[in-house]
């Protein structure tokens, strides 16, 4: 699956000569204008408003969007500017900092990673620059500059360089006397967090909430007296906890300035052993699978429970890899999800089972690295997803590694999985077109592996060009005969037909190639099942209890006005 679907651009880059020549003149202002400075006075001020970017991007301004206000890396304080160059664009983010006229200012700024420029201009003098090309930790640029006669403010500035990678910029000083601004004033340390409860318990961890605290840019969360976890908004979920105990908890608010005294405690206990997710929602006979997106990719951001009641099994994509081979687990995209809190989605996953539906994991997707090639990472694998269910509540697992798999160990680790989770384990695979053209592939070996606790396949028609169908002749995708042919090779190759579903895009922005209507994915269904509406390849016989389809994603459907469920899902529901 997609997690971007833009073109790439082709990037300037700047010749070594043009960037040596940049850094002789750079350096040469920079030693011409250092001479006529005196070390500053006790009077001078920072004149630079958010220098550290503590308020986010307040009294800054980037270029096309490209700068953001980071958690990590950072010099000092809680936060620094991270700034992205992309096509013609050098990340430039800027600041108009009021001055005093006929007086000298030091400038400067810590920066790191990819190319960065530190500059002033509008000084009615001799505008100043330096850069450096790129550093792994923390540098200082330095210059200074002075104000002309009638110069009562200057535009003070940092960018990138095309093609090139991010930079991060923090601390920023425009040292000198007072332009009549005067000196920002610090952070204060926060008041203590009002309003921690408890939420949903499971048998090792305790989801807390609390409210919001002016001027805090993070909290921590102690749990019997010690730190346990972090969080940036008002809610997280303490884990690793043992069954059927009690637990004190508190919480405090940090800034720049430090931390607040702690909430009153709280006690909550976990979940008795054995009272996990335990079966779900019975999978329909004709299901409809749709994937969301726990991330920004231009699609509609949603909440689960913005997912359409076409959706019968909704797999939340994705899982994150862990350094321990094979070990998975899940951090959900509150920033990119508009502030869709921890609190929420757990809420959203019990409401959409209460309607019928299965909330499953997905592991993979198109930069998925989850390895799985041994029994130690067959073993952590099993016992992850596991932790995710109990957890979160998920139904099940969806299989989508698109950077290999191997047949022996993930059969190993599902099996695993499968002997805690019990019968009601829902489990979807969606590989690659090229992953089931033959069943000595790893993934179709997988599939017959698990055959009796598989629930569906729903292979990717999409992002393929062309392939064989199971008459051995060649089909190009976007067609029925794609659609129905390269199913026969799954429907004749041993799966159950309840276990095979169609995958398609749900618009033409939500993969590279391979998109088709609608009607074009109800006319397959109705080949395959019924034997109507096929092109020019027709089955040899007709599957009625085909699963039935899939598509990437809920959120593109979504930006297209849900036309693809909107068809589909009453289409699906009307099969033999």
């Amino acid at each position: 699956m997609e997690r971007s679907a833009g073109r790439s651009r082709r990037r300037r880059r700047r010749s070594r000569s043009v960037l040596g020549g940049t850094l002789a003149v750079a350096t040469a202002a920079a030693l011409t204008v250092t001479g006529l400075v005196s070390t500053a006075q006790a009077a001078d001020v920072n004149n630079a408003k958010n220098a550290g970017f503590e308020s986010g991007l307040a009294n800054w301004t980037c270029s096309g969007g490209s700068g953001a206000a980071v958690s990590s890396p950072v010099r000092s304080g809680t936060s620094a500017l991270k700034a992205t160059p992309a096509g013609h664009d050098n990340a430039k983010c800027s600041q108009s900092v009021k001055v005093k006229p006929n007086s000298t200012y030091a400038l400067s700024s810590w920066v790191q990673g990819g190319y960065a420029y530190l500059g002033v201009s509008g000084t009615g003098t001799t505008d100043v620059s330096t850069w450096t090309p790129g550093s792994s930790s923390w540098t200082k640029l330095s210059t200074s500059f002075t104000t002309g006669a009638n110069t009562t403010s200057v535009t003070v500035y940092t960018h990138g360089w095309y093609g090139q990678a991010a930079y991060f910029a923090d601390d920023i000083e425009v040292t000198g006397p007072d332009g009549g601004g005067g000196e920002e004033p610090g952070p204060v340390i926060p008041a203590a967090p009002a309003g921690l409860t408890a939420g949903a318990t499971t048998t090792s961890s305790v989801a807390l909430s609390w409210n919001a605290v002016s001027g805090a840019t993070g909290y921590k969360v102690y749990r019997d007296g010690v730190q346990a976890t972090t969080s940036t908004g008002t809610s997280a979920t303490v884990t690793g906890l043992t069954a059927d105990t009690a637990y004190q908890f508190s919480v405090s608010a940090t800034n720049a300035a430090g931390e607040s005294v702690k909430s009153a405690a709280i006690s909550a206990r976990t979940a008795k052993q054995g009272t996990g997710p335990g079966p779900g929602p019975a999978v329909p006979k004709h299901a409809v699978t749709g994937y969301w997106q726990n991330f920004n990719n231009g699609a509609a951001v949603q909440k689960l429970t913005d997912v359409p009641a076409d959706y019968d099994i909704i797999a939340v994509s994705f899982a994150d890899a862990t350094p321990t081979p094979g070990q998975v687990t899940f951090n959900l995209d509150t920033a990119g999800l508009n502030g869709y809190t921890d609190a929420q989605f757990r809420a959203d996953i019990k409401t959409k089972q209460a309607q019928g539906k299965n909330v499953i994991i997905s592991i993979g997707g198109e930069l998925g690295t989850v390895r799985v090639d041994n029994d130690a990472s067959a073993t952590a694998f099993a016992n992850s997803v596991y932790a995710l269910m109990q957890d979160y509540g998920f139904n099940g697992v969806d299989i989508d590694l698109e950077n290999g798999l191997n047949a022996t160990y993930m059969t190993k680790a599902l099996r695993q999985l499968s002997a805690k989770a019990g019968s009601g384990l829902v489990v979807t695979m969606a590989p690659q077109t090229i992953d089931m053209q033959s069943t000595s592939g790893e993934y179709f070996k997988t599939a017959l592996n698990i055959k009796d606790i598989l629930t569906v396949v729903n292979m990717q028609y999409y992002n393929s060009g062309s392939m064989l169908g199971c008459d051995g002749k060649v089909y190009s995708q976007g067609s029925v005969d794609f659609l129905t042919a390269l199913a026969c090779i799954q429907l004749e190759g041993g799966l159950d037909p309840s276990q095979v579903g169609i995958g398609v895009p749900a618009s033409t922005r939500g993969a590279g190639s391979g998109y088709v209507a609608p009607s074009m994915v109800n006319a397959a269904l109705d080949c395959l099942t019924k034997g109507t509406s096929c092109g020019s390849f027709k089955p040899s016989k007709t599957y009625p209890s085909l699963r039935g389809a899939m598509t990437w994603s809920t959120n593109w459907d979504a930006t297209a006005g849900f036309a693809w469920s909107k068809a589909v899902g009453p289409h699906v529901r009307s099969l033999p």
